[in-house]
């Protein structure tokens, strides 16, 4: 746990942006004060008390009138620097990870480290639900295995011309889903029962996100509490890749398949 100096020091050093541009700038190289004056563009007076705050905390000394980073002024640097680069990946990947955390995905948190992120802005509210429609479209010939808490025209679409050029296809869907497809969306719905590229099984329970996996791509789709896909963040990261992996092969476990359910249901409305 830190002590209470080290929460002060690094209010400190997070109280002025001109601080940590003047420790940036001394970890390129050691400056004298005029030199730091014109890099961040402070007064001498401001730089000067920077610097006396500084050699207080050990974090840089004064040699031949140059002033030089310590061993533990790179430290503290680049911890900082690592806290502003984790704080923007939070800004970046927020309501993604919160989104996938609400549905209980347990989306692992080293796969955010590498990968592109499509989010709906109010500019584009069909970014992601656009981007998951072209990585269908671009899957000809890939085997293909996917999970949707929504059906769409556009999904339906891009799932048809992907089967025409050859590709297979594992999707797993809810009953709710099921229902809307059935009542909305005949046609694909008998496609899906009757081409043999196409393999769907129903959930019993509710989805709340979505996956799709073709050749070493993971796409993972987050929706918001209206079902409205938000972020559709897609990698080749091996984390991601084995978490879509494991977490399709588990659903499909606990998933009925749509002909079976088809069947059942035409069963009990005789």
């Amino acid at each position: 746990m830190a002590s209470d100096s080290g929460h002060d020091d690094a209010r400190y050093l997070a109280g002025s942006p001109v601080r940590i541009a003047i420790l940036r700038a001394l970890d390129r190289n050691p400056r004298r004060p005029a030199s730091l004056t014109d890099a961040v563009d402070a007064t001498r007076t401001t730089v000067q008390r920077i610097l006396a705050g500084f050699r207080e905390r050990r974090w840089v000394v004064k040699r031949d009138g140059a002033y030089h980073v310590t061993p533990t002024g790179e430290r503290v640097h680049a911890a900082y620097e690592d806290l502003l680069s984790e704080i923007d990946r939070g800004d970046r990947y927020g309501r993604f990870a919160a989104d996938l955390q609400r549905a209980g995905a347990a989306f692992p948190a080293a796969g955010l480290e590498t990968g592109d992120l499509t989010a709906a802005t109010d500019r584009d509210p069909l970014a992601a639900l656009d981007r998951v429609v072209e990585l269908i479209r671009d899957t000809c010939g890939s085997d293909v295995r996917a999970v949707s808490p929504i059906v769409t025209t556009q999904y339906n679409e891009a799932a048809g011309a992907a089967l025409d050029a050859g590709a297979e296809i594992e999707l797993i869907i809810d009953r709710e889903v099921l229902e809307t497809s059935i009542a909305e969306f005949g046609p694909a719905t008998d496609r899906a029962l009757s081409d043999e590229g196409a393999t769907v099984y129903v959930s019993a329970e509710p989805i709340e996100y979505g996956l799709f996996r073709y050749d070493d791509v993971a796409c993972v789709v987050a929706y918001d509490e209206r079902n409205n896909p938000r972020c559709a963040f897609e990698t080749t990261d091996e984390t991601v890749v084995e978490w879509a992996d494991e977490r399709f092969e588990s659903l499909v476990g606990a998933a009925t398949p749509l002909s079976t359910v088809i069947r059942e249901s035409s069963v009990t409305q005789e």
